[in-house]
């Protein structure tokens, strides 16, 4: 896990080391172990290293393979590198380090672009043909692994984070109107390949794109999960799901603790983390560390779920952590959470997995964590509304229940002037609706939420907050693997027992019975649900500083009307409206951007 960066040049000149190197050294925190830059004529690449796999220099970035002809640079892990390695041996390979990531370069130069189908893991990567001057880039197929571009007429430039290539200079950081469309729409979700800014773009998930000398490219979708039913598995029993469910989460959790330093798990006491501890328990795993967090209450909304993390932890005899964070914490950091965004991201869970981040890196430098499931496995309240909708009806049955807010209300939350002409989030999602792969409106709206709201939600925010303090976060429960049997298992056995009911019931026996029983637990910070006190005077300040009154991108009455009842105003999944507003502009104005 690291963060890397590049450029390649289309005008002739040589790459701008100097901005490769700003941009690298602005990802020290994701990479706190070591740091490169290596350049050829128009092409560049840097790294920042997190020492995981092969500590030794050795493992260094960016790799070169004179042998080969390539460069590498990765950020990732490749979880069946040695599987791999031996059969690049057997093909007549040699290698110099123990890394995973000469096996990106080895299995580039064996498979080509097909490489990426090899891959069992977490990544993006950029590799340099020396000969040609072509620039590869590519992203694992759930996107757990980020990669921003900034391109232009004379030159591509990229970096696993967005704030990282404003560092290098030279990006157009005006606001994509479009995008602040679905920022205040699409739950809060800006789909690839936008950003929040016109001159930064995200390679999409499951992309191989190939950039060649003269600026031309082309790029490919490698991997599409189907969310129909599989003739072969028609006469399977609910217990067969179950069964086979959970032999590929044992399988994904096993694979994840490859590293060459301890593995850890953070433990919210939900069904999720809950079966990955059990498993590794099941293992074998001794003296595993586990980690939960808690926050003071607010508004009276409970701020911990420590009574079932603890259950849990004393049911497998875990090195159990609870780290309890108090108020004088908490808007420092927010502040620092938000600093931490490649992009603006609402959910408080954010701030809770940076300050849990912070705690937990002191002890170790990976874990696992169950985040994925709720989406893969149908446990959002958002799906039982969608049984029996007809298909042609998906696309607004989904919009009625999961868009923070419909179109007709955009007028009257947004300038006119940031007003766009048309319903892009509507559009976007029955683009990917009216896909083919898909039998149901459940089945539609889990396979967009899987590869959409998934990738640039809650993965990227364990991502970018776990970084943050060179902390590297692996989820079981996103093993394409799984994902594939999940997208073929009947919406109603997902559903069933209030969601992820497959899960349920397979867990049975393998965790306590408190923890499947349990009323569905969020990752809650109450200071933000309930903006009072220091965290709604935050909120104010943002909204009202001068740079957001230049930028004017909300109705002043309407900023106003909520502020004076900060609490009362609801998205349409029960976020806090004025917290959406106000976490834009604290992270517009932090960068100092739009």
């Amino acid at each position: 896990m690291c963060g890397l960066s590049g450029e390649i040049r289309f005008d002739g000149r040589s790459a701008d080391v100097a901005a490769c190197a700003c941009v690298t050294e602005a990802m020290q925190r994701r990479g706190p172990d070591g740091s490169g830059v290596w350049a050829r004529g128009p092409v560049a690449l840097g790294h920042r290293r997190l020492s995981i796999i092969d500590l030794s220099p050795a493992g260094a970035q960016p790799m070169v393979d004179s042998a080969l002809g390539l460069t590498v640079a990765f950020n990732g892990c490749i979880y069946n590198y040695k599987a791999l390695r031996h059969e690049l041996q057997g093909l007549g390979m040699s290698f110099f380090s123990t890394s995973d990531t000469e096996v990106i370069a080895k299995a580039y130069s064996q498979w080509g672009t097909s490489c990426v189908d090899h891959f069992l893991g977490m990544f993006a990567f950029a590799v340099v043909e020396h000969a040609s001057g072509r620039l590869v880039l590519a992203r694992d197929r759930l996107g757990i692994k980020p990669l921003y571009l900034d391109q232009t007429p004379e030159r591509l430039r990229f970096a696993s984070s967005l704030p990282a290539l404003l560092a290098g200079g030279g990006t157009d950081t005006s606001i994509d109107p479009v995008a602040l469309a679905c920022y205040m729409s699409f739950h809060s979700i800006v789909p690839p390949p936008r950003t929040i800014l016109n001159g930064v773009k995200k390679l999409p998930p499951a992309t191989v794109r190939v950039v060649e000398p003269d600026g031309t490219w082309r790029e490919h979708t490698y991997w599409t999960p189907s969310f129909t039913r599989d003739p072969d598995r028609a006469g399977w029993s609910s217990r067969d799901w179950e069964e086979a469910l959970l032999e590929k989460l044992r399988v994904a959790v096993d694979r994840r603790m490859v590293a060459d330093v301890p593995v850890g798990v953070l433990l919210s006491g939900g069904i999720d983390s809950s079966l990955v501890v059990a498993l590794l328990a099941e293992a074998g795993q001794h003296d595993l560390k586990t980690f939960s967090i808690g926050f003071d209450s607010a508004g009276g909304e409970s701020g911990d779920e420590f009574e079932y993390s603890t259950l849990v932890a004393e049911h497998f005899g875990t090195d159990h952590h609870r780290i309890a964070i108090d108020d004088a914490r908490l808007l420092p950091g927010v502040d620092a959470a938000v600093a931490a965004m490649s992009e603006p991201m609402v959910s408080h869970d954010c701030v809770a997995f940076f300050l849990l981040s912070e705690d937990v890196s002191k002890s170790v430098k990976v874990v696992q964590s169950g985040q994925g499931a709720d989406e893969v496995l149908g446990g959002y309240d958002w799906y039982p509304p969608l049984v029996g909708v007809p298909r042609a009806d998906a696309v607004e049955a989904y919009a009625d229940v999961f868009f923070d807010r419909r179109w007709s209300a955009m007028p009257g939350l947004l300038s006119r002037d940031w007003l766009v002409d048309h319903d892009a989030p509507y559009a976007f999602v029955t683009e990917r609706f009216a896909a083919p792969g898909a039998d149901t409106a459940v089945d539609a709206a889990l396979r967009s939420d899987t590869t959409v709201m998934l990738v640039d939600d809650p993965v990227k925010r364990v991502d970018n907050m776990t970084m943050a303090w060179g902390l590297e976060a692996r989820v079981p429960f996103l093993d394409h693997e799984l994902v594939e049997l999940a997208g073929r298992i009947p919406p109603e056995l997902k559903l069933a027992d209030g969601g992820k009911g497959v899960l349920k019931r397979a867990a049975r026996g393998v965790v306590p019975d408190a923890v499947i029983d349990r009323t569905k637990g969020y990752f809650p910070v109450p200071a933000i649900r309930q903006l009072q006190g220091p965290m709604l005077d935050r909120v104010r300040d943002a909204l009202t500083d001068p740079a957001a009154r230049r930028r004017g991108l909300f109705r002043a009455d309407t900023v106003q009307s909520l502020l004076k009842d900060p609490n009362r105003t609801r998205t349409r999944l029960g976020s806090n409206a004025l917290w959406q507003l106000g976490l834009l502009e604290m992270w517009l104005q932090h960068h100092g951007v739009g």
